[in-house]
């Protein structure tokens, strides 16, 4: 397929494509062939709208599994985008699972069905929803669609669903050649941020392909979409995640499951580009963002995205940076990079700046140099006397990378002045090269 075209990351693995109309059950049945909830469930019709890519294990082979957007007649607002999706990944699989109601099948299944035919040596139909034994004989009537595989189960129950996989596995044949490969990813990036700020477009930029959805529409993204690409001889996987808005505005359950699983990326993630609309500025909503990723001792680039839109002005860039650090003062190491996702201006700076950060954030300083370092620190500036006693820095050790941690050993913890420990971060920022990454360091009585 052309790189213009949506294809989730396949690693060379047989791919099984569930599709269907709205509604009818396929994200529950992609997480019950996972095993776990990686796709969002919800009645609300049309919930998953990017393909969602994930390998599958069974039985020690592995299979290329996506979850597609729900199929749709009457279009509209996403919904041609969505259903444009969902056909353009049929081209490329070896079996596809065409999930319909137990309860019936409607003018949308009908109209898909037609748009199937071509691909009908490829398809298995699964009749969802059959709780019960009225429903177990219901599913004969849907053999006169043609299909000559009909398996109907429950992807909520489980029902039958032993026997769906097997019928997956009979019907892949796993020594045909594919393209592909394993790529284990050195760099992992997760787009964060309020809606409409440009992170698809940043996502598709990247990735050289229409991965995510593109719209003015705020709420567009909803699962997490992945992408990988290679940059300068280093593999990155990316997370392009759902707009993080207030919570106040986040009145639908749906868009409270997307920013869960927005918040829960960070964890996933070695770098964050917190992407800022540059018209904007810095929000409320991105500061409390940002104040997670240092939290979890993730790296930060401060993405000022839209910079084409911006008004030429002298030192605009240093005057931007400089209200980040006075707004936000926990950021005053986070790099800040202007960017045009949509036009590609930046692009170079952001990834070199990515690299850089990824590399301060797996920086191991021994021990000996440390205290060696200590040593020269306390000679010119020794821990204060506070009431009468003598505060004393005795040891210093870094305790893990990525995230970052020191500890500093004292005779005394209790009341250990923290100017000196901020002093002490200070130094080793500029000492060892820790400039644009977050860090702990821990003081611990002897």
């Amino acid at each position: 397929m052309s790189d213009s075209t949506f294809f989730p990351s396949n690693p060379g693995l047989p791919l099984v494509a569930i599709v269907g109309r709205p509604n009818v059950g396929k994200s529950t049945l992609f997480n019950r062939f996972l095993g776990h909830r990686k796709a969002i469930t919800d009645p609300t019709p049309g919930v998953t709208r990017d393909p969602v890519g994930m390998v599958w294990t069974h039985q020690e082979r592995k299979i290329f599994l996506v979850d597609t957007g729900g199929f749709k007649v009457e279009q509209e607002g996403l919904d041609s985008l969505v259903t444009g999706r969902s056909l353009a990944v049929l081209s490329g699989a070896d079996l596809i699972l065409l999930v319909v109601d137990v309860t019936g099948i409607t003018p949308e299944d009908e109209t898909f069905i037609e748009a199937l035919r071509p691909y009908s040596d490829r398809i298995v139909l699964v009749v969802n929803k059959v709780d019960n034994h009225q429903r177990e004989d219901d599913v004969w009537n849907f053999f006169s669609l043609g299909f000559p595989d009909v398996v109907g189960i429950s992807s909520t129950h489980g029902n039958n669903f032993g026997d769906l996989e097997d019928m997956v596995f009979k019907r892949i044949d796993f020594d045909l050649p594919r393209e592909g490969s394993f790529r284990v990813p050195e760099i992992r990036l997760a787009l964060m941020g309020k809606p409409n700020t440009g992170k698809s477009t940043l996502l598709n930029r990247l990735t050289g392909q229409d991965r995510a959805i593109v719209s003015d529409i705020p709420g567009t993204t909803r699962d997490v979409v992945p992408g990988e690409f290679t940059y300068r001889g280093k593999n990155f996987h990316i997370l392009d995640t759902a707009g993080i808005r207030r919570k106040n505005r986040v009145d639908e359950n749906v868009e409270y499951y997307s920013v869960t699983r927005s918040i829960k990326s960070i964890e996933e993630a070695d770098v964050v580009f917190l992407m800022i609309d540059s018209l904007e500025g810095l929000v409320d909503q991105e500061k409390k963002i940002a104040g997670l990723v240092v939290r979890k001792g993730k790296g930060i680039v401060l993405v000022l995205n839209k910079w084409d839109l911006q008004e030429e002005k002298p030192n605009l860039l240093e005057a931007m940076t400089d209200r980040v650090r006075f707004v936000f003062p926990i950021l005053d190491f986070a790099p800040v990079v202007p960017l045009s996702a949509l036009k590609g201006d930046g692009v170079d700076v952001l990834m070199k700046t990515a690299v850089k950060v990824w590399n301060q954030l797996n920086l191991r300083i021994d021990t000996a140099r440390l205290n060696k370092a200590l040593e020269s620190w306390k000679e010119y500036y020794e821990p204060p006397v506070v009431k009468g006693f003598r505060y004393k820095a005795r040891y210093i050790t870094q305790t893990s990378i990525n995230p970052l941690s020191f500890v500093l050993f004292v005779n005394r913890e209790k009341g250990f002045p923290e100017g000196y420990v901020n002093y002490i971060k200070n130094q080793i920022r500029k000492t060892f090269g820790f400039s644009a990454v977050p860090f702990v360091l821990e003081v611990r009585g002897r």
